[in-house]
C-alpha cells in the first residue's frame, strides 16, 4: 500500500522514533485520503487523523512481543 512507509516492529534497528512513527502516520493518512497536503478546511481533520494513526501505532509498537524473546521495548515516547 504506502511503499514509503518502513517497517517499525521489533527488531527494527534502530529503534522507531516518534518521528518515526509520526512520519508513517502522516504517510498512512496521505495515502488514504488522497491529500499530499490538505486544503485549509480539511487541515484539523487531517491532522487529527495523523495524531490518532500516530498514537495507535505507538500503542501496537508497545504490545507486540518477538516470539521468545517477550516484550522488546516500550512505546515510543508520545507527543500529546
Amino acid at each position: 500500500m504506502c511503499r514509503s512507509i518502513k517497517t517499525l516492529r521489533p527488531p527494527a534497528t534502530p529503534a522507531p522514533t516518534e518521528d518515526d512513527v509520526r512520519a508513517a502516520a502522516l504517510q498512512y493518512v496521505r495515502k488514504i485520503s488522497g491529500f499530499r497536503a490538505p486544503a485549509a478546511h480539511n487541515k484539523a481533520v487531517f491532522d487529527a487523523a495523523v495524531d490518532e494513526v500516530a498514537e495507535a501505532t505507538a500503542r501496537l509498537l508497545g504490545g507486540l512481543e518477538v516470539r521468545g524473546s517477550g516484550r522488546v521495548r516500550s512505546a515510543p515516547a508520545s507527543g500529546s
